[in-house]
């Protein structure tokens, strides 16, 4: 039974029992030698008949420090973290062990508890390879995060960490704030999705995200955070100089609160991204925004879906965006707007000649053929604009087909009648010739192009083209384009998409030369 651990690492044990099945055909790792990024030092005591027993009072349930380094001695990576296991009784995750010297770990519902947490945070103390942590819906609880946040403090290449949905509770936020406030570790993104947080975890955090600058990413999203700790992180967002995306959706955030967010936006000049959905804003929140927006100039992506805003509201909001020079992408999903409310939210898009707005979602709303024409006006002053709506009042069904038409058969059409190849099209859309672009970019690029392509048309050719960084990468067409004119089992390089491509398994029918 073991009673206490000073430090990870341990002596291996050629007799283990705990954890030998689950990886027994895995190569046994020699002792490094003496190489702090390799190996780990650590002691262990256990109390076993005959031996020492700790002072009483002392422990080291969740102890990761390294003490008395006369003791210490090194051993691999996969041994320790046997050792770990066999010292707090949990079986091995085997996964863990195979894939200990990828960059991304997903350890996701894999049912750790504290315990098995603790071994792996023994284990990644001395990781020099783990760079995304994935530990959601672990029941961790307060012990285990306590076992991170100390190898946290030693480990200095971990910088994405998800511990969502492990019911932290306040206990977890007081041990995660105080960690935060030391700015000692190299962690930039943090998800602290659905874990049960309240007012008062709002208050620890608005603490430590005064202080702390290093994370750039935080994820509080699904939490029970009411006015009051809207109040608190309102305060957080007006002294934080760190933040670059926060995402507070799917909490009990009404008018008080929101218009505490808002008062700390508008003090805020780092934050880019912000998500509020599924909270209950209301117009009054909404009028706040609005002020938030013609104040604000570092907001670039907001998320308002779903909080009960109607034309009132985007009257406020669309005031904003008069005046607005930063934000590019406004979801408003699934309020109570009509078509008078939409179309106020484009003609202020109209009336800012220095408005960078590329996408509005109103995908509830049912417009007209009117509505449509004005758009067309919009898009012909800012060309990168792109709002989606339901549908269109009284389209036929043959009008709708039409628009639907495949854009890359346009596209090729268009290359085939100018004698070029689709590749070299889509490298003169950038003015630079390089094979990625903005989607404000490559929409204007293509809607100020020859080729008869319509907003929809476009719509569906950056979802087949853009990644999830908000750039559009052709040279993923491209690869695709060259499988199709190579011969079965045929290697090519593309010079655009520096790469080697093999073919395999292709029929006859996918050697098209026409795109060669």
């Amino acid at each position: 039974m073991v009673s206490g651990l000073r430090a990870p690492g341990f002596q291996p044990d050629t007799g283990r029992e705990s954890g030998e099945a689950a990886v027994k055909d895995e190569p046994e790792t020699e002792p490094a030698a003496q190489n702090s990024d390799e190996t780990f030092y650590c002691e262990a005591e256990a109390s076993v008949a005959g031996e020492k027993e700790k002072p009483g009072g002392e422990s080291s349930e969740t102890d990761l420090e390294i003490e008395d380094t006369e003791k210490l001695f090194t051993t691999g990576q996969r041994e320790l973290y046997l050792e770990a296991c066999k010292l707090v009784g949990v079986v091995p995750v085997s996964y863990f062990i195979r894939n200990m010297e990828e960059s991304y770990m997903n350890l996701n519902h894999h049912g750790l508890g504290p315990s098995g947490t603790k071994a792996i945070a023994i284990a990644l103390v001395s990781n020099t390879s783990i760079v995304t942590l994935e530990l959601a819906d672990n029941c961790i609880m307060e012990e285990g995060t306590l076992s991170l946040v100390q190898m946290l403090q030693e480990n200095y290449y971990l910088q994405d960490l998800n511990i969502s949905n492990n019911d932290l509770g306040l206990k977890g936020a007081s041990t995660i704030s105080e960690f935060l406030q030391r700015n000692t570790s190299s962690l930039l993104n943090l998800q602290l999705s659905g874990n049960n947080f309240k007012d008062e975890a709002a208050e620890l955090f608005c603490q430590a995200f005064s202080a702390n600058y290093r994370i750039k990413t935080l994820d509080l999203s699904h939490n029970e955070f009411s006015d009051k700790g809207g109040e608190h992180l309102g305060q957080m967002l007006a002294l934080n100089i760190g933040l670059q995306s926060l995402d507070l959706s799917w909490n009990h955030f009404h008018t008080r609160g929101a218009v505490a967010l808002c008062n700390g936006l508008r003090a805020n000049v780092t934050l880019q991204k912000l998500d509020l959905s599924m909270n209950g804003f209301g117009n009054e929140g909404a009028t706040a925004l609005g002020e938030v927006l013609r104040l604000n100039n570092s907001l670039v992506y907001i998320d308002i879906s779903s909080n009960d805003i109607s034309n009132e509201g985007v009257i406020k909001i669309s005031k904003g965006l008069e005046f607005n020079e930063s934000l590019k992408v406004l979801k408003l999903f699934l309020n109570p707007v009509s078509m008078d409310g939409a179309t106020l939210l484009i003609l202020s898009i109209k009336r800012n000649p220095k408005s960078k707005m590329e996408e509005i979602d109103i995908s509830n709303v049912l417009v007209s053929e009117q509505f449509v024409k004005i758009l067309d006006g919009v898009c012909a002053i800012h060309p990168q604009l792109d709002v989606t709506y339901k549908a269109v009042q009284g389209f036929s069904a043959k009008k709708e087909l039409l628009l639907w038409t495949n854009p890359m058969k346009l596209i090729q059409s268009y290359a085939d009648q100018h004698q070029i190849t689709v590749i070299d099209f889509f490298k003169s859309l950038n003015p630079n010739g390089r094979m990625m672009m903005s989607v404000g970019d490559f929409r204007k690029a293509m809607i100020q192009d020859k080729v008869p392509m319509n907003p929809y048309q476009v719509r569906e050719l950056i979802k087949k083209l853009a990644e999830k960084t908000g750039m559009v990468n052709f040279s993923c067409w491209c690869l695709g384009g060259a499988l199709r004119i190579m011969k079965p089992g045929g290697i090519k390089n593309c010079g655009l998409c520096y790469g080697s491509i093999k073919t395999a398994k292709f029929s006859p029918d996918d050697f098209n030369v026409s795109l060669a």
